[in-house]
């Protein structure tokens, strides 16, 4: 039924012949698949892939059968060869990496390029990303732009250097990390202390959690619960607050502390005005003891 579906809603269009179609595939949720990508792997001749188990079992969900080409990390350029014969033949190819949108973060982008210079066309079918994904979720406004950087490197000392230079970067970073290597991460990010930081956690799945908190607390909120280390995590470090004028933390204190509880105007306060959490804290203990 759900490529009966993908036919009616996508099948007037037309899909060129000798074209490399760079499908996304769902990052958890197997509802999240579009109606164009499963017409297309449907329709073309073989499916390069990263895994071809997991794409093998990925499409048995969804009742498509085609051939699969292995095309990974460790293959990728002389695997893209096999894809431009085929592509010199007539054929249409798709490519899928194991979950997500190809070429960020995942193989992709090597043969695309390959594909590209041999004369041939890329047609890219959006869908899922973890990293739009965790952006939509951040409340971060899009006027202060942000950054990709990836998975940060696994060696301590390259993580830490990497985690310095985010301590000015004034824009939003997207981070990626695998479960294994989180508390490392966690540890790392706490120079940039209270700077925001949202912590997406199996995102579309069914034990999905996201959390905005201050960057220092992140391995505290990782130890309080063992299950928060299984899943694969993005993270949104937002922008540098921008520095505020010497009275508006108090100002905006005042006016919270006269409907809120401290502890929840102090929070406020910070959130709002970018003012140090710590000193508005004090500046509210002082106001209380008037």
């Amino acid at each position: 039924m759900a490529l009966e579906a993908a036919r009616v809603a996508a099948g007037l269009q037309h899909y060129p012949p000798a074209t490399l179609y760079v499908v996304a595939t769902p990052i958890g949720n197997l509802s999240d698949i579009s109606l164009r990508a499963l017409h297309v792997l449907g329709l073309v001749d073989a499916i390069g892939c990263e895994d071809t188990r997991h794409t093998q079992t990925l499409l048995r969900q969804y009742g498509v059968n085609k051939p699969l080409l292995p095309v990974h990390e460790h293959n990728e350029a002389e695997a893209a060869v096999s894809v431009i014969n085929r592509l010199q033949r007539g054929e249409r190819v798709a490519y899928v990496s194991d979950a997500g949108t190809p070429a960020i973060s995942d193989p992709g982008a090597r043969l695309v390029a390959a594909v590209r210079a041999a004369g041939f066309k890329s047609t890219p079918l959006p869908g899922a990303s973890s990293v739009t994904t965790a952006l939509s979720v951040a409340g971060i406004s899009g006027d202060s732009g942000f950054i990709f950087a990836g998975f940060l490197p696994s060696k301590a000392g390259e993580r830490d250097q990497a985690v310095q230079t985010l301590l000015t970067e004034k824009r939003a970073v997207v981070i990626l990390e695998a479960p294994h290597r989180m508390e490392a991460l966690a540890r790392a990010c706490a120079p940039l202390a209270e700077r925001a930081i949202t912590v997406a956690r199996e995102l579309t799945k069914q034990f999905e959690e996201i959390a905005t908190l201050p960057a220092s607390e992140l391995p505290a909120w990782l130890a309080a619960n063992p299950q928060r280390l299984r899943g694969e995590f993005a993270l949104v470090l937002h922008p540098a607050p921008q520095a505020a004028a010497a009275d508006d933390g108090g100002r905006v204190l005042k006016l919270l502390l006269a409907e809120l509880p401290l502890k929840t105007a102090v929070k406020l306060a910070a959130e709002i005005t970018g003012a140090s959490r710590n000193e508005l804290y004090d500046a509210a203990l002082k106001l209380k003891a008037e």
